[in-house]
């Protein structure tokens, strides 16, 4: 299309841009469609001759009751301030949609747009066009609101363009597209479309090619949709096109339907996949490509967009704002890697914040001992090449990551057949005179393996003295815990500088020693049981001890929890207390507690216990997470669930009491039944289970005592980010947990940190919207378990790994957040992962079915001491269970039916 001329710009500065001539172009001006096509337009990629009108048009058209209506779903008030309370509900949401969209529709369309888009048009030829919206919301990196507004195909005539054009100013207010705003935090206010209108190609085939694997993720493979017809049919689902998957530097066809001559021939696929890997390049990431191949062969792309829901690849850096690697190649190197989620080991799904990344950095190295980790969607993954490299280490894999996670450990078997993670000999060396260099295998184990068994050398003192004298050494623990809470404390008043200097002396003096002090204890204590096992071996079955760990005395968890209980049943005895929380949310009793005006009992009883375990918190690992001391709504919450007990035999106590006294009679029978075959066998079985006992249960201990740690720190540096907020640096006094030390550092010196502040939230904002975490992923960004051949799933069943032993029938519910979850005594718990937080709803649940994990991860372990059922290592079972449907879990099996 030629250029506007001269004498023209008088009527349209502002309306129109030619597509090949975009250097002008700006998002806020053309929307993402009509600037992503100009780009390919102007790198010479065959791109259909078109013109955008832009956001100028649809400002002018737009009547004044649209402010007034975007300020609503906006959440803003008249006078411009921002409005409390949840967000708008679905009908009220859709019906201000609805009166947008018929005001849109309603107002003229200005007499300059009108004749701006009429002479455009003309100067196209006057044939059949595409009428396309193009949002200033949509083909953005974090999010492409595919499909959200409306495109008009074969439209012939000046005045049904001006017509499509209204149109597709109008749908930007459909209710998906608000809907889709509104999810991604997207102003209503601030949004514009802009209308690209481009000649229509006469197509033979058409449809979509991504330049990355969108199921499975790989970055080095092409998959191409593909029918004869209108690209349209493709997009919208009307039809099942031909699916092709092509490697991209070959060119090589991996998959292509059978059974039926395909809609491509192999140069056409090469040549598409060539024009995306471009299209790749030039944008710097995987692309979502809209292409036609025209009567004459000639192949036409008419619209590029980001993958956005790709997993970063690991070599990405979530620290810093540059693009990583998920541009053309990556992922493509000879040497694949692969890691393993160790976030999800942790028991949780959300990301992790920028300084919660940081200080778990700190606190394992930095890399610096014999493991790797990476960062990617800001979740912590530990690399698995060496070990899969190396034959001893494939035999521990084999052994310990069934415990830790079952749906990793059936992906394994494939892992260890693949040539690129095959055994590697490394080559040896001898050492001779002069000094030539040692064995290999020895070298690579360096300054970390060495300080490995340094550590484990430095538990074995501590363990001895809990084997002679346990009840010495869990003293010790305690005063231990006490000494560290005190050496926390920051004499007041300080600096922000003091402050930081603190949370960082913290953390570098204290977990080592933390370690050495805690550890013991508890390690012994499963030793012992592993002892036990092996001696009653031929005697009893390993399931059957599962029964010894019910129950268990001195877990600071549990004594948490059950404290939490008592808290309550003295509320359900102050008819005011009760019924504050009989009538009022978890966030409407936060806010009275914080206030001061909770009900007498109520409001001290709460700061009893939030002064002994304030410092927790949900995904508590993290340091940048609110603590319960900061935001108590879930106590509050788990307060009001406990207060909806009625059943005696269903109280916490009662039940905790009922299992510690069926764990002694295990341990009885197990001792009489060894005794049998062997006095002497029979006495050290009941050595064995009794350490157990008095020692497995501190098993949470230095994870608490980490925990207040981090708590120390999160405290400190909230008082930094108060200072920062004075100075001007950042927004807001949580903005400091999107900051590492050194920036922090720069900070306090002046440095404006709000542009990185809000890099980094907006990346936290689309990882905590991500549902799909994977647990392997490879180099090349391929997730694992989504690659692999899924079996055939039962109508009326889901399976998992066996992790307490039991059955339960009751309704599920189904909770994602513990934060405000309602759980009736006796549901059935169904969640992705749990940690610590989520330990008061174990107390009340009639089982727990959750998505992932093993026999060893923490929500398998405290369902076993608390009795309950549980099947972990589900597979979808958080969207595929409905709440209040009627489930059977039977924890011996490893089943969840209904």
């Amino acid at each position: 299309m030629a250029s506007l001329g001269p004498e023209q710009e008088g009527t349209r500065t502002g309306l129109l841009v030619d597509l090949r001539q975009p250097a002008s172009a700006t998002l806020a001006a053309v929307g993402g469609k009509a600037l992503n096509l100009g780009r390919l337009a102007a790198a010479d990629f065959p791109v259909p001759p078109g013109f955008c009108l832009t956001t100028a048009g649809y400002r002018k058209a737009a009547p004044a009751e649209l402010d007034a209506v975007a300020a609503r779903l906006d959440g803003v008030g008249p006078d411009g301030a921002r409005l409390d309370g949840a967000a708008l509900p679905d009908e009220e949401r859709n019906s201000l949609a609805r009166r947008a969209r018929e005001a849109m529709m309603a107002a003229p369309v200005p007499p300059d747009v009108d004749a701006a888009v009429r002479e455009a048009y003309a100067k196209l030829g006057s044939g059949p066009v595409a009428v396309r919206s193009s949002a200033t919301a949509e083909d953005l990196p974090f999010a492409s609101f595919a499909g959200q507004q409306d495109s008009f195909m074969d439209v012939m005539g000046a005045g049904a363009v001006v017509e499509a054009v209204r149109r597709c100013w109008a749908s930007l207010w459909t209710d998906r597209a608000v809907a889709y705003r509104t999810t991604n935090g997207i102003s209503h206010r601030e949004v514009g479309l802009a209308v690209v209108v481009q000649n229509m190609v006469h197509t033979g085939t058409a449809g979509v090619l991504f330049t990355a694997n969108p199921v499975t993720g790989t970055r080095t493979q092409t998959v191409i949709d593909a029918s004869p017809g209108p690209g349209q049919a493709v997009v919208s689902g009307a039809v099942n096109p031909d699916q092709f998957v092509v490697e991209t530097s070959s060119g090589r066809i991996l998959q292509q339907p059978q059974g039926r001559r395909p809609s491509l021939t192999g140069p056409q696929l090469h040549e598409l996949a060539s024009l995306g890997d471009a299209a790749q390049r030039l944008f710097g990431s995987p692309q979502d490509v809209e292409w036609v191949i025209d009567g004459g062969g000639k192949a036409w792309l008419t619209q590029s967009r980001p993958i956005t829901t790709l997993y970063p690849l690991p070599d990405d850096d979530p620290l810093d704002g540059q693009a990583g690697p998920d541009a053309a190649g990556a992922g493509s190197g000879p040497d694949p890697r692969i890691y393993l989620c160790g976030t999800l080991l942790q028991g949780l799904t959300r990301p992790i914040t920028p300084m919660g990344l940081s200080v778990l950095g700190r606190m394992r190295g930095n890399n610096k001992g014999p493991w790797r980790y990476a960062n990617p969607g800001l979740r912590m993954y530990v690399d698995l090449t060496p070990i899969l490299r190396n034959k001893s280490g494939r035999q521990l894999l084999e052994k310990m990551l069934p415990l830790a996670d079952g749906r990793s450990a059936a992906l394994l078997p494939a892992l260890l057949d693949d040539a690129r993670f095959s055994v590697v000999q490394p080559p040896r060396k001898r050492s001779g005179r002069n000094g030539d260099a040692a064995p290999a295998r020895t070298r690579s184990k360096g300054a970390g393996g060495t300080q490995s068994l340094g550590q484990f050398a430095g538990l074995i003192p501590g363990m001895v003295r809990a084997l002679l004298w346990p009840d010495r050494e869990l003293r010790r623990a305690r005063r231990y815990q006490d000494n560290l809470a005190a050496r926390l404390v920051l004499p007041s008043p300080a600096s922000a500088s003091r402050r930081l200097q603190h949370a960082e002396e913290i953390l570098t003096t204290t977990i080592n020693g933390l370690i050495q002090a805690t550890l013991p204890a508890p390690a012994l204590g499963y030793l012992m049981l592993a002892a036990a096992r092996t001696l009653l071996r031929g005697i009893a079955k390993p399931r059957e001890l599962e029964a010894v760990l019910r129950g268990l005395p001195h877990n600071v968890t549990t004594i948490m929890d059950l404290e939490l209980w008592q808290l309550a049943v003295s509320l359900r005895r102050d008819p005011e207390a009760s019924r504050a929380f009989t009538e009022l949310k978890p966030a409407g009793l936060a806010a009275r507690y914080r206030a001061g005006t909770l009900p007498g009992a109520a409001q001290s009883g709460l700061r009893e216990f939030l002064a002994k375990y304030g410092h927790r918190a949900v995904a508590e690992i993290d340091l940048g997470m609110p603590r319960w001391s900061e935001e108590p709504d879930h106590i509050l919450g788990m307060i009001s669930n406990y207060l909806r007990v009625d059943d005696p035999e269903e109280t916490p106590d009662r039940q905790f009491a009922t299992a510690a006294a069926h764990a002694e009679a295990r341990i009885s029978e197990l001792v009489e039944r060894a005794g049998t075959v062997g006095r002497l066998r029979g006495r050290l079985v009941g050595l064995c289970l009794r350490r157990t006992r008095q020692l497995a249960g501190l098993r949470e201990l230095p994870k608490f005592c980490i925990v207040m740690v981090l708590a120390q720190m999160h405290r400190q540096l909230e008082e930094v980010g108060a200072e920062l907020v004075r100075n001007g640096t950042i927004d807001a006094a949580g903005d400091v947990f999107f900051l590492d030390f050194d920036e922090l550092r720069v900070g306090l010196r002046g440095a404006d940190l709000k542009g990185i502040v809000t890099r980094r939230r907006r990346l936290y904002d689309v990882e905590l919207r991500r549902r799909r975490i994977p647990r392997l992923l490879l180099s090349d960004g391929t997730d694992v378990e989504a690659a692999a051949v899924p079996p055939p799933a039962a109508a009326d069943s889901l399976t998992g790994t066996p992790a307490s032993a039991g059955t339960a029938t009751g309704k599920a519910r189904v909770i994602m957040d513990p934060v405000g979850a309602h759980l009736e005594p006796g549901e059935i718990l169904v969640a992705p992962s749990t940690d610590p937080g989520w330990t008061p709803l174990f107390m009340t649940a009639g089982a727990l079915v959750m998505e992932m994990g093993g026999v060893i991860s923490h929500g398998a372990v405290v369902a076993r001491e608390y009795g309950i059922p549980a099947v972990v290592g589900v597979a979808d079972a958080t969207t595929v269970l409905r709440n209040g449907q009627s489930i059977t879990v039977d924890g011996a099996a490893g089943t969840v039916t209904w």
